[in-house]
């Protein structure tokens, strides 16, 4: 079953396994009850991209997927099509997280560049991720916890590498990480039990 778990509670899920969206669930839910603290009062999904480049919309298209479902008001998620986050107001963003939610448990979102065989791969795991990495940005790290979809290979030519990305890649990668949530979402909005969680990949 925890053959793509490492000693670390880092999953590496291939988007074209056909049980990708049961052993997202899972993973998500190794991780996320192991990283996050009883001091967390909110869940902040923090969905990072631009609407104009293919390669860079995987956060927002999660986004908007997840973002008018009738979640507790314990959950928020930021970043969508209609108001993306990305390098120019990613740190008014954090910002106004600090200020506005109480004690919140961040889960930052993004696509990356990689390896050739790692195209199509989410990346999960505990701690921050640093935005724009593939493209040289310097932007801060942020999340307690980290999703990234890896979207094209990285090295060379990084933006245009971003802009020639096939957005069916991304649409599904976006599918299968706002379908994973989505059920994670919904059980936490129900106040059900972590193990509830665990059965979605048992009978996935």
């Amino acid at each position: 079953m925890e053959e793509f778990l490492s000693q670390d509670r880092i999953y590496s899920i291939d988007s074209k396994d056909q049980r990708a969206i049961s052993k997202f669930i899972y993973s998500f839910n190794d991780c996320f009850y192991n990283t996050i603290t009883e001091k967390s009062e909110n869940i902040v999904l923090l969905c990072i991209g631009t609407d104009r480049s293919t390669g860079d919309c995987l956060g927002p298209l999660v986004g908007h997927k997840l973002y008018n479902n009738p979640y507790n008001n314990k959950i928020h998620i930021l970043g969508t099509l209609d108001d993306p986050i990305h390098a120019k107001n990613l740190e008014n963003n954090i910002k106004r997280i600090e200020e506005e939610i109480s004690n919140p448990f961040i889960i930052a979102l993004d696509a990356c560049l990689g390896k050739f065989n790692n195209i199509g791969y989410i990346n999960l795991g505990p701690g921050p991720l640093k935005p724009g990495a593939g493209v040289n940005k310097p932007l801060p790290w942020v999340g307690d916890m980290y999703i990234k979809g890896i979207v094209n290979v990285g090295g060379f030519m990084e933006h245009r590498i971003l802009q020639n990305t096939r957005l069916s890649l991304v649409m599904n990668l976006a599918d299968i990480i706002a379908a994973g949530l989505h059920k994670h979402f919904q059980i936490i909005s129900a106040n059900l039990k972590p193990e509830d969680i665990a059965i979605s990949y048992l009978e996935g």
